[in-house]
């Protein structure tokens, strides 16, 4: 094998040993055959015929447009033994505007398809078409074999792999013979077969490089067999899938996460089969699954690799990785999934390490390379001899493409970590700008996936445009008997939870199916879902949708003749005064999502039910009992209306409950200085679909009669039995916002010196550096209300800063009160049921926590530690670069290992606010993740 210098000689080398099998499109019982031996024959042949075609020219790309797979493959290296650059079409490349950009790009080049096919072209394609049953009929074979072109190799192009080309037309991405040569080399090395030489299983079409060169090639490569199959076949009726891996003892195939998460799916439920499938599939032989195309859900995942265990596959079979047309397909992989994953406590599944002939980095954007560090979030660089050189004809493209050193830029924003396995953290270009905020969408898409894959056949949540700002825009197709106002409503839900906004949801009416922009993984576009929607062309199926609704909610109140109870009165009325609205036009079963509620709609209603009601609910339950009905149901309402989660007594609870579910590490969050807790209220949002139960602890006063901290000591002992009482073991996983660092670093020493090291897993410290006493002292009972009236929304930033630069500092107690009182928003007062003696306890709070610490020492140390850094207040440090070097780099002196520091959005004040929430809970999750919890 390593005399083979080009893909023809594979081809020759390998001609006794193999074949390759082809199921006609919905004919998945009988397949065509052809051997290696037959498959080197007429591709010799073919190449005299190629040769003497008027207009062919060796080293010139020609497009091959065929709609079977044995045909792809035939003529494929037919037009190598001739000299020729191969060129694959999908039909996605075959629209009027792709086809002319092809044309264009390669220069009016020839097209190979069959006869039944030329009717796709445009009138204008600029291209040369030539029918295989013309040249097979009408073109006169070279006679003597002399003349057929000698083989090259090397450094020279083999073939030209077009990319999706989802923004605009496609790139034509040069693949040398010794880059794919060394692709399939690293890939067989990553998990080798299993003696006896079972197939390759390929379902995707070949204009993929994965179909090409990750199966059809490599199987080659490697003298086996090799089954092709259509996409339609397999994906209309997934376990078909199963069966085939069955009857051809398959040891390698392909599917990306779409498609596990749809074969579990038809295997729960039944779909198609019978008891002897389950009883008689043998997937022994399957050494590796591979995944790749689009995130692989952690959930589906396990899910799909117990279902594959129970068919006595290995554990670990499906291998998600990293690839692109530029790499050759897969060249960095998990091997560990879904282990691996567990641990690290993932929710979207780790790539993985590098195989041999690819090599990675992160860099951080900015002047010159700058490496990352071990978990730091950067941009996705690799180079190697799987790495490709060029752009057919774009050196513009080529340029961009690579760094000033020669590393890829793959455009993917990622992280390595400790063990260095890559982690992605999503595409630059893939995400939603909601008021300014920027969310991922394969986060969006993954929670949405999560929760109605099962419901819908297609789903895809893509980005749009009203006017000068983006939105949101959910698109899917329902599956039949499936309530279309409970999937509205769920995935309505799902976007407020990811985003804080609603989306335009609707559904495809039948006849837009075949718009849906696939690719050949099966994935759909999310770019050409925007093109779709912002050009008008769904507007008819918005309009269907929208219609149907409407005329849906309206049976539904109809049918729903029950009054309204007294607790379910109350809510709606509550309901209505937030929203400046009658009453009657919200009924029990409205939802707050309906009503278009925002995220400090929600915070708005939690309040106005706590005052009312006398208790204290999560923003969470609002979140998952959307109505009137199901919300009073969560509540427990008794009959008299009261509920039974009011509070009673006055003994004080430290523990405000955010999520009080979830499978993960329960996630511990410390109050900073003002003593409140409200301001974890976005994160806690945005951490509601990890799966993890999340606390916050509150400080002791708030409340008449309940004695404010005497000492730091206290108020520790107190916290740590709080935590105990509702996670009596660890690992723990604690952060603390500001002076809350200070309290959760020492809550982590204590319990680490009665447990032991390492029950405290991750520590969390939000811009607060050890030595805290200076500025602890310079801390006045006005600073405290000037504070906690812009953290309340009582005042604004600027109205703050330019009132802590005046004489207020100098007013005593009382003119100061008076004067933020004058000046606070009343109707924010009112919205926050807060009056002048609550305000007044809320400060003395805010003021007697920094004074328990104006001598505070940090001592000691702990085991690990990860610090989240914003821009720093300026009586702190002048910049953040001072801010880190300087104050928060101290805290290496009190870490056993060393500290992880995490770059995050906005100021001191602003880090976790509504404009930066978005992104700070992505990097504590990923920091979370880097941790194992």
């Amino acid at each position: 094998m390593t005399s083979w210098s080009c893909l023809q000689d594979v081809l020759k080398g390998r001609a006794e040993s193999g074949s390759v099998k082809c199921y006609p499109l919905g004919a998945v019982t009988k397949p065509l055959t052809i051997t290696y031996k037959d498959l080197l024959f007429e591709a010799q042949h073919n190449s005299t015929l190629i040769l003497n075609l008027p207009g062919f020219k060796e080293k010139q790309p020609v497009l091959l447009y065929f709609t079977t797979h044995l045909d792809n493959i035939v003529w494929f290296w037919s037009l190598l033994f001739a000299g020729g650059l191969p060129v694959i079409l999908s039909q996605n490349h075959v629209s009027a505007d792709q086809i002319k950009g092809l044309a264009s790009l390669l220069r009016n080049p020839i097209c190979l398809t069959t006869s039944d096919l030329t009717n796709v072209f445009c009138d204008d394609h600029g291209l040369h078409i030539h029918t295989t049953e013309d040249i097979q009929k009408n073109v006169v074979p070279l006679s003597t074999p002399s003349l057929q072109v000698q083989s090259r190799g090397g450094s020279d192009i083999a073939t030209l792999m077009l990319t999706s080309g989802s923004t605009g037309n496609s790139k034509a991405v040069s693949l040398s013979h010794s880059q794919i040569l060394a692709a399939v080399a690293g890939k067989s090395a990553v998990r080798p077969i299993q003696p006896g030489n079972y197939p390759f299983l390929n379902w995707i079409g070949l204009d993929h490089v994965a179909g090409l060169i990750e199966i059809h090639i490599q199987a080659l490569w490697l003298g086996i067999d090799q089954i092709h199959v259509h996409a339609a076949d397999v994906v209309s009726s997934p376990t078909i899938f199963l069966s085939l891996l069955h009857r051809h003892k398959v040891s390698r195939t392909f599917a990306p996460n779409f498609f596990l998460a749809k074969l579990v799916s038809a295997v729960q439920s039944n779909e198609g089969l019978t008891d002897a499938d389950h009883q008689t599939w043998d997937l022994s032989n399957l050494s590796i699954l591979a995944s790749g195309g689009e995130e692989n859900s952690v959930d589906t995942s396990i899910a799909a690799s117990s279902m594959l265990y129970n068919y006595k596959a290995p554990k670990n079979v499906i291998t998600p990785g990293f690839g692109m047309t530029e790499t050759c397909a897969g060249s960095i992989f998990n091997l560990e999934c879904p282990d691996y994953d567990i641990r690290r406590g993932a929710v979207v599944s780790p790539l993985g390490i590098c195989m041999n002939g690819i090599e990675m980095r992160i860099t951080i954007p900015g002047e010159g390379i700058q490496v990352a560090a071990p978990n730091e979030v950067g941009n996705l660089e690799v180079r190697g001899n799987v790495v490709f050189k060029s752009y057919y004809g774009d050196a513009h493209a080529t340029a961009d493409a690579f760094t000033l050193d020669g590393w890829f830029r793959t455009g993917d924003q990622a992280m390595i970590d400790e063990q260095g396995c890559l982690c992605l953290a999503g595409r630059v270009k893939d995400v939603v700008n909601i008021n300014g905020v920027k969310f991922s969408l394969a986060n969006i898409q993954i929670a949405l996936d999560r929760l109605l894959f099962q419901r819908t056949t297609r789903l895809v949540a893509f980005a749009s445009r009203i006017g000068h700002t983006e939105q949101l825009t959910v698109v899917y197709i329902a599956k039949d008997g499936e309530d279309i106002l409970e999937l509205e409503d769920l995935a309505t839900q799902t976007c407020h939870l990811q985003v804080g906004a609603s989306p335009l949801i609707f559904s495809l009416r039948r006849e837009s199916i075949p718009l849906l922009p696939t690719s050949s993984l099966g994935k759909i576009s999310r770019a050409k879902m925007r093109t779709l929607y912002e050009s008008g062309a769904l507007s008819k199926d918005i309009e269907f949708h929208l219609n149907q609704v409407r005329q849906l909610r309206k049976q539904a109140r109809e049918r729903d003749d029950r009054e309204a109870n007294d607790a379910e009165t109350l809510i709606i009325g509550i309901l209505s005064g937030l929203q400046r609205a009658g009453s009657d036009t919200i009924g029990i079963d409205t939802s707050i999502f309906e009503l278009g509620f925002s995220s400090i709609d929600i915070i708005r209603l939690k309040l106005q039910i706590d005052r009312q009601l006398g208790t204290s609910i999560p923003v969470t339950t609002l979140m998952r009992h959307p109505t009137p009905s199901s919300l009073a149901k969560a509540l427990s309402f008794k009959q008299d209306g009261s509920s039974s989660s009011s509070r009673t007594g006055s003994n004080y609870d430290p523990v405000v409950v955010f999520n009080a579910s979830g499978s993960k590490t329960p996630l511990w969050l410390v109050h900073p200085g003002i003593g409140e807790v409200l301001v974890f209220v976005g994160l806690a949002q945005h951490l509601a679909s990890d799966d993890r139960p999340v606390y916050a602890l509150r400080a002791r006063g708030f409340e008449p009669g309940h004695e404010r901290f005497k000492s730091i000591d206290e108020a520790v002992d107190i916290y740590i039995a709080a935590i105990r009482q509702r996670q009596p073991q660890g690992p723990y996983a604690i952060a603390g916002y500001s002076y809350g660092t200070m309290l959760a670093f020492e809550i982590t020493k204590k319990l680490e010196g009665v447990d032991g090291p390492g029950t405290v897993q991750f520590l969390g410290s939000l811009n607060l550096p050890p030595h805290i006493k200076t500025r602890m002292r310079q801390l006045t009972w006005n600073n405290c209300l000037l504070h906690l009236a812009y953290f309340l929304g009582l005042t604004t930033e600027e109205n703050a800063e330019q009132i802590e630069e005046s004489d207020f500092q100098n007013l005593d107690r009382e003119k100061a009160l008076a004067y933020i009182l004058d000046l606070a928003d009343r109707d924010r007062m009112e919205e926050l049921g807060l009056n002048e003696p609550g305000l007044i306890r809320w400060t003395d709070v805010a003021y007697d926590l920094p004074r328990i610490a104006t001598d505070y020492e940090p001592q000691g140390n702990v085991a690990v530690l990860d610090i989240f850094h914003a821009i720093p207040l300026k009586a702190a440090a002048p910049n953040r670069e001072e801010w880190v070097n300087i104050h928060l780099s101290e805290w290496r002196r009190f870490c056993r290992s060393t500290p992880r520091f995490h770059e995050v959005g906005g100021a001191h004040y602003t880090m976790i606010g509504p404009d930066h929430v978005a992104r700070f809970s992505a990097t504590l999750l990923s920091a979370l993740n880097a941790r194992g919890i």
